[in-house]
Order: C-alpha cells, then sequence, then structure tokens
C-alpha cells in the first residue's frame, strides 16, 4: 500500500435489522450486542485519516413488521461511511439460520454492486459466520484481504444446546449449527486476519475448531462512545448541565422504574441482556428471591430486550420470558422486581447506568459464558461497580478494570454474596466504580480500538504483503478483472473453437492477447472442467477468465478454478438426481456414460437417433415430475440438467453477475448445445461446420453462419460484428481475417 492512500472497508453483517439511529437491540436473536459492534466500529473508523471510505452491508427488508428504515438501499451515516442494503431471499424479515440457501445470491448482488459503483474495496471484513461466508467469496473473486470476527461460534452454541437438554436433530434443523460450524472451518483457512474481544474467545472458543492453526489472530477488545456513556457524577455537577434530550430520556427511565418499586430509593441491582437460557436471568432472580437480606438493601431491575407480547415471541425468548415472570410470583417479588417492556438503546439505557450508579447499585452480568460483556464495560463507564460469569470475556474486563466480582453463574449464594459485599460497603463501591470509569477509557475506547484496527489491516494490504497473499487469494485479481469489463466472448470448445481445421487457432489467440484488456475470453463446453483445461492446455490456448462446463451446470473462473457457488445455489431447485434416473431405468436405448463424465447437476446417457425416444424420455420425466432440462447433441448425446441450467443460462447468469451487457457478447457455437446460448440479444456465431441441430437459427436476428470452420469462424464473426471496434474504438486490423 503507498503511503498515502486510504483504504476502503466494506464490512459484513448480513441479518437486516440494522440501522444508525434507535438501534433496537434486544429486539429478538438478530439484535444484539454485534449491531452495535459493527455501526460503533464503523463510525470510529470513519474518523481516522487513514480511511477514504467505510460501507457496511446488511440485508434490505421491507416488512410491515419491522421499520422502514430497514428498507432504505444507501443509508448515509457520514461523508465517510454508508450503511449498504442488498436484498436477498426476498424482501420479508426473516431469523439468521434461514438465510443460508440466499447467501450466494448476496455475492452476486454485491458484486453487481461494486462494479455499478466502480469502487473495489482494500478489505472485506465479515462479522458473524453468514456474513464471514460473503465476505469468503468476495475475498476469493477481487483477491481482497478477508478479515473475520465471530461474535459467536456455532460448536460453542451446539455444545451448550446439547447440555441443556436439547436434542442434536433439533439444533441442526432450527438453527442448521452444522452448516454453520463447517462454514467457520472453512473461513478458519481463508481469513488472513480473525479479530477476538478476548483471549479466552481466542483460546476457549476457537479452540475446539479443527483449522485454529491456519489464520493469525489478534485480540483487540471492543470499545465504547464514552461521550456517551459518561460518568453519573457529571450529572450532579452544575457546569456540566443535561441537554433536554437526555432529561428526557432520564425522567423516562426513572418513571418506568418507579411503576415497579414500592421502594424507588434503593440501591438498584441491574442487568441488561436478550431473553436467552445462555444469559442465565433465572439464577440472578433465584439468587435475589432467595436471599431475604438483599431484597431489604435492594431493588432488582431486569431488561430483557424488547417486547410488546411475550406470546408474540420465538419459543426460546418466550420461555425465558414465562420463567421470570413464574420465578417472580414464586419469590413473591412485586414491588421489589422491575421488567421494563422495552428500552431506548440510544439514550435511555446510558441514564439507566447513571441512575443505578447514583443510587449505589450494582450491574450483574450472570450467563453461563460471555463472549466478551459489552454492557459490562457500558456500566463501568457510568461509574457501576460489576458482578460477572466466570466464564468468557469478564475476566479481562475486570483484569483490567479492577472493578467488580467474578462469580460462579451456576451459585445464587455466591452471586447474592457478592451482590450485597458491594452495596454494603460504600469504600468498596467507590473504589470498583472509580477503578471502572478510569480504566474503560484507558483500555476499552472506540478510537483506541479502531487504531489498533488500522495498525494490523495495513500489514495485509501493504505492497510486501500482497506477494504472499497470491498463494493464499486463488484467482488473484480475477474479480477486479471482471468488473472492468464490457466485452466477452464466450465459445464453444469441441469443433468450434478447436477441430479438424485448427490453422486459424494462432490467430485466434493472438487477438485475444492483443485486446485482453479490454475483452474478456469465456469458454462453455459440455465437457468436464478438468478435460476442459487439458484439452486448451493441449493446444497451447490462453487460459480463460471463465469456464462453463458439463453442459452449463458449472462455472468456474481463471485458472485456479474457482467454483462459481450462486450459479449453483441457482440451479439446484428443485433438482433430483436420483428421482430422474430411477425414472428412465428402464429404457433400453439409453446407456449411461463413463462416470468420468457424470456430475453433481448433469446425467449423461449415450442414445442413438430413433423414432420418439427422446418424446418418451420427456414423458417419462413429466409424468413423475422431474424438473429438467433435455439437451441432445451429435445425433448421440443426451444431457439431462437442472430445468434453470444450459450453457446459454449459464451465460446470461454471467451477463447478469457481472453486468456484462449481453448485446457486448459474442458467443459462438456448432451444436445443438450452444442453441440457447446463441438465441437471443447476445451476437451469435454458427462456424461453418455445424450439425444439422442448428439449421433452423438461420435467419434468426444475431445469428451469423459463416463460411469457415472452428476459429476461423470465429474471426469471420468478430469481423462481422465489428467486435474490436466496439471494445475497443480501434479498427480491427487483423490481415488475416
Amino acid at each position: 500500500m503507498g503511503k498515502n492512500k486510504k483504504l476502503y472497508i466494506q464490512m459484513f453483517s448480513i441479518h437486516g435489522l440494522l440501522r444508525a439511529e434507535g438501534m433496537e437491540l434486544g429486539r429478538d436473536a438478530d439484535t444484539g450486542g454485534q449491531i452495535k459492534y459493527v455501526i460503533e466500529l464503523a463510525n470510529s473508523l470513519s474518523t481516522l485519516e487513514e480511511i477514504e471510505r467505510v460501507d457496511l452491508f446488511t440485508r434490505l427488508i421491507s416488512d410491515k413488521t419491522v421499520s422502514m428504515d430497514y428498507s432504505e438501499s444507501i443509508e448515509q451515516v457520514n461523508n465517510k461511511f454508508r450503511i449498504v442494503r442488498i436484498q436477498c431471499g426476498g424482501r420479508k424479515y426473516i431469523r439468521k439460520e434461514l438465510l443460508w440457501p440466499h447467501l450466494d445470491e448476496y455475492v452476486d448482488k454485491t458484486i453487481k454492486f461494486i462494479k455499478k459503483e466502480d469502487s473495489i474495496p482494500d478489505i472485506i471484513h465479515g462479522h458473524y459466520a453468514d456474513a464471514g461466508y460473503v465476505a469468503m467469496q468476495l475475498s476469493k473473486f477481487f483477491g481482497i484481504p478477508f478479515v473475520f470476527t465471530g461474535h459467536s461460534l456455532g460448536r460453542s452454541k451446539k455444545e451448550r444446546l446439547i447440555a441443556e437438554g436439547i436434542k442434536e436433530d433439533d439444533i441442526i434443523k432450527r438453527y442448521k449449527i452444522d452448516k454453520r460450524i463447517a462454514v467457520e472451518e472453512e473461513i478458519l483457512t481463508e481469513a488472513e486476519l480473525i479479530i477476538t474481544s478476548t483471549d479466552h474467545e481466542l483460546k476457549k472458543q476457537y479452540g475446539k475448531y479443527e483449522n485454529i492453526g491456519f489464520p493469525y489472530f489478534q485480540v483487540i477488545p471492543p470499545g465504547i462512545d464514552i461521550e456517551k456513556f459518561y460518568p453519573y457524577y457529571h450529572d450532579i455537577l452544575p457546569e456540566l448541565k443535561k441537554d433536554e434530550i437526555g432529561t428526557h430520556a432520564k425522567a423516562s427511565v426513572l418513571q418506568e422504574l418507579n411503576r415497579f418499586f414500592l421502594h424507588p430509593d434503593k440501591p438498584i441491582v441491574l442487568t441488561l441482556c436478550r431473553p436467552e437460557e445462555r444469559k442465565n436471568i433465572s439464577s440472578l432472580i433465584k439468587a435475589y428471591g432467595e436471599d431475604r437480606e438483599l431484597q431489604v438493601m435492594a431493588n432488582l431491575a431486569i431488561f430483557a430486550g424488547i417486547r410488546k407480547d411475550i406470546h408474540d415471541k420465538d419459543e426460546n425468548e418466550r420461555d425465558v420470558l414465562t420463567e421470570m415472570l413464574l420465578l417472580m410470583d414464586k419469590y413473591d417479588l412485586y414491588g421489589r422486581m422491575a421488567i421494563p417492556k422495552k428500552h431506548d438503546f440510544e439514550y435511555e439505557v446510558p441514564e439507566l447506568y447513571r441512575i443505578v450508579a447514583e443510587k449505589g447499585g450494582v450491574f450483574v452480568n450472570p450467563a453461563l459464558i460471555e463472549p466478551f460483556g459489552l454492557t459490562l464495560i457500558e456500566a463501568a463507564a457510568c461509574g457501576v461497580p460489576i458482578v460477572a460469569t466466570n466464564n468468557g470475556g469478564p475476566r479481562d474486563i475486570i483484569n483490567n478494570c479492577k472493578n467488580g466480582i467474578l462469580v460462579d453463574p451456576t451459585n445464587t449464594k455466591e452471586i447474592s454474596g457478592s451482590i450485597k459485599s458491594i452495596i454494603a460497603d460504600p469504600e468498596k463501591w467507590t473504589e470498583y466504580s472509580k477503578n471502572g470509569i478510569m480504566n474503560v477509557r484507558k483500555h476499552y475506547t472506540w478510537r483506541e480500538h479502531a487504531e489498533d484496527y488500522i495498525l494490523n489491516i495495513k500489514k495485509l494490504v501493504s505492497e510486501e504483503s500482497q506477494i504472499g497473499l497470491s498463494d493464499k487469494l486463488p484467482g488473484l485479481q480475477i474479480g477486479k478483472r471482471l468488473v472492468n469489463l464490457n466485452y466477452l466472448i464466450a465459445t464453444d470448445i469441441d469443433n468450434t473453437l478447436i477441430g479438424e481445421d485448427n490453422h486459424r487457432l494462432k490467430d485466434l489467440i493472438q487477438i485475444l492477447k492483443e485486446h485482453h484488456g479490454a475483452i474478456g475470453f469465456c469458454v462453455a463446453t459440455g465437457r468436464t472442467v478438468d478435460s476442459a483445461f487439458e484439452y486448451l492446455k493441449l493446444h497451447n490456448l490462453t487460459v480463460p477468465d471463465i469456464v462453463v462446463s458439463s453442459v452449463g451446470t458449472e462455472v468456474y473462473y481463471s485458472n485456479n478454478r474457482i467454483y462459481d457457488k450462486g450459479w449453483d445455489s441457482h440451479i439446484s431447485k428443485n433438482w433430483d438426481r436420483k428421482k430422474i434416473m430411477d425414472s428412465l431405468i428402464n429404457l433400453d436405448f439409453l446407456d449411461y456414460q463413463e462416470e468420468d463424465t457424470q456430475r453433481k447437476f448433469k446425467i449423461s446417457y449415450f442414445m442413438e437417433p430413433g423414432k420418439d425416444r427422446l418424446a418418451m424420455v420427456h414423458d417419462i420425466l413429466l409424468k413423475n415430475r422431474c424438473y429438467y432440462s433435455l439437451i441432445y447433441s451429435h445425433d448421440h448425446l443426451l444431457d439431462i440438467v437442472p430445468y434453470r441450467a444450459s450453457k446459454g443460462k449459464a451465460v446470461r447468469y454471467i451477463s447478469y453477475k457481472w453486468e456484462i451487457p449481453l448485446e457486448n457478447m459474442l458467443v459462438c457455437g456448432d451444436s445443438g448445445n450452444d442453441e440457447y446460448m446463441l438465441r437471443g440479444d447476445t451476437l451469435g456465431l454458427v462456424v461453418s461446420n455445424y450439425s444439422r441441430e442448428l439449421e433452423h437459427l438461420k435467419g434468426q436476428r444475431n445469428v451469423y453462419f459463416a463460411s469457415q470452420q472452428c476459429a476461423g469462424g470465429i474471426i469471420e464473426g468478430i469481423k462481422h460484428y465489428k467486435f474490436i471496434e466496439r471494445a475497443t474504438g480501434e479498427v480491427f486490423a487483423n490481415e488475416t481475417a
């Protein structure tokens, strides 16, 4: 990276309920601390001189059940930070576990966005496994360093849910946990940098993964906005008068708490979290409910997400909220326990912490395991001492801040005893309060986080590092090349590009080399990808930018064969290979081809011409409700592929994904399996040695029948359509054309 080059960073947090103002933290399982983390990280990065722009990508949602803010395609947060919303999987809000089948669509649309913006990022950073998958695919295409932050990990979640008594099959079905874990394992082999919040996260959570030895890890604790989470005593000082918004927020919080408390002047024991089993809210209520002395000393306030009606929450959250109410009733905590239904994160939560501090209270995080504990440092910054689980990130926080006590979250007596020891001892309370305020500003500011982050990613994009990246990022630069191309030649291989008459092949190779900067090169073949590359190498052909193989069922990029998972996802709908083969098993005129020609999305037979044979195959497959396309070529090759697949459809998909207009594509073929590619808005070229299956295309618009064979015919088509002139503005001067 040049000394003065500023960085363009693309960050991804896919689930969609994400906006710069009025964050709905705790609304559901998708609206946890990750939302706040990514927004504040992007905001902080955008203030640095080294940053040109930060784009935070999420899913576009247009759904009456959520705010219309989430349907705004571009949200300009400041002059260097935008939230970019891209649609995938429809427009309705769906929970993150159901997004997996739609992520390849998200990748494709992000590529289109990058091309339209004409700006390729320097760094791609995925947050959580789904966004990590998207960032990883984009990194492969563009040769850009890939950074990942997990926030939480699948293996730990799976272990926790099994420990809670949930069956493994149910976990897989609801949370798609095995898919998530497999993606996380792949991410560990592809990411250049993984950022964790704590040493515990690195050792205890990533340590469960097989591929932990691959990436470089860096512990960078998240920060908080210390202008928002300022100490409680600032409000006492007359020269630091609170603004009207803050005054209203504080009054609103007090009014809400006072609805519950008979003695509102008592210290408050506060917890603030989502209603999840692992947050272990029940243990805190039991600790409070079983300790009469603590009930006399303090009130209990539990802010467990945002809700209107418990019945509307999903099953897990509904169970937690219901248990809270049952425990409240069991211990008769009415008048001593508050369970508000909502809170405004932007203004009311900071005031809530300061109210707790003013009353001499304590913040408690009783989670069974806490990856970090952002609410702990928010509370500490406002001057609230903390009692926190000894499992996870709070160990680092209390070690750095010296502002509270670690407890066993399953030991209710230890929880209540620790809370009482702080509330009952003014000197200890003051020491913990002061330490928290001072040390949060030392260890946990976003400014510090952003500067540490920049130091690490600069290493990834430096000129020296780029050399090393070429081994790790396959197909380096292919995405950068394709987003800068507007013209493409796509040709079949056998009997079109290469055949019996190859005397013009060297001329064609030279043309492709001369105009490489303006014109892409694609082969579309019935061959497998391995066979295609071997055959091209045999004839000393330029490595194509794109290979459409196996009759349009697979798409690969560059000599590193980056597989297009977007095309895979697109054509897989309703494809049932076994059902098709079973349906045709009794047709004796079908001869199953050798295994090395068969593919995931292609079933290949030999079939000699015969009366109504093709119609019989169609009839059987239709009766069995199979979804397919039949491609018959050269009077003996029958390929059955998904109904969404063909070489022609693959070429159109490439046009869509890489924003290369169809009218700027010269497509060349010789047989029936090229027909879908030749028809339509593309510039079609049929070589003179074509099969009779294409005879009916004569006279159709944009289908030129050349007088020369193979490569010579392609060169003739280039001249006929003035393709070089269109792509480069130069006159085509090939003397032998």
